[in-house]
C-alpha cells in the first residue's frame, strides 16, 4: 500500500474518531437539557464543549486530529421562575443547563457531515486500493 493511501486513511481515521467523541457529548448535552439540580441550591449539568488539536504522527508526518479535551461551557445558566418546583431557590426560581437545543442540534449535524467526509475518504482510497489490484492481477 503506498504511504500516502496509508496517510489519507490514517488521517480519516483519526478525524472520524475526533468526531465521533464530539457526537458523544453533544448527546449528552442534548439528554441534560432539562435537567435540574438534585437538591435545592445545587446546580444543574453544566454544557460540555469539545476542543480539537492537531498532532503530527512522527512515522507518517501527517497531522492527525486528536481532541486536546473535553471542558465546560462557562456560560451563565437560565433561570426559569417556578416556585412550586423542588430545586427552586428562595425566590422561586430554578436554575437549567446552559444547554441550547438549537445550537447542540446544529452542532451534531456538522459532526456528522464532518464524520461522513472521512468515511467517504476511507471508501474512495479502499476503491483506489481495490483498483490498484485488479490492474497488476491484470
Amino acid at each position: 500500500m503506498s504511504s500516502d493511501l496509508l496517510t489519507s486513511l490514517t488521517v480519516s481515521a483519526s478525524g472520524m474518531k475526533a468526531q465521533s467523541l464530539r457526537m458523544r457529548v453533544i448527546a449528552e448535552n442534548i439528554a441534560n437539557a432539562e435537567s435540574t439540580a438534585d437538591k435545592t441550591g445545587g446546580l444543574p449539568y453544566r454544557r460540555q464543549v469539545v476542543s480539537f488539536a492537531s498532532e503530527l504522527d512522527k512515522a507518517s508526518g501527517a497531522n492527525l486530529v486528536e481532541v486536546s479535551k473535553v471542558g465546560r461551557d462557562p456560560s451563565q445558566f437560565v433561570r426559569r421562575y417556578m416556585p412550586g418546583h423542588a430545586s427552586a431557590d428562595a425566590d422561586g426560581y430554578v436554575m437549567y443547563p446552559n444547554v441550547n437545543s438549537l445550537i447542540e442540534t446544529m452542532d451534531m449535524r456538522e459532526a456528522q457531515r464532518s464524520y461522513e467526509a472521512n468515511l467517504n475518504v476511507i471508501e474512495v482510497s479502499r476503491m483506489m486500493l481495490m483498483r490498484s489490484i485488479d490492474i497488476l492481477r491484470g
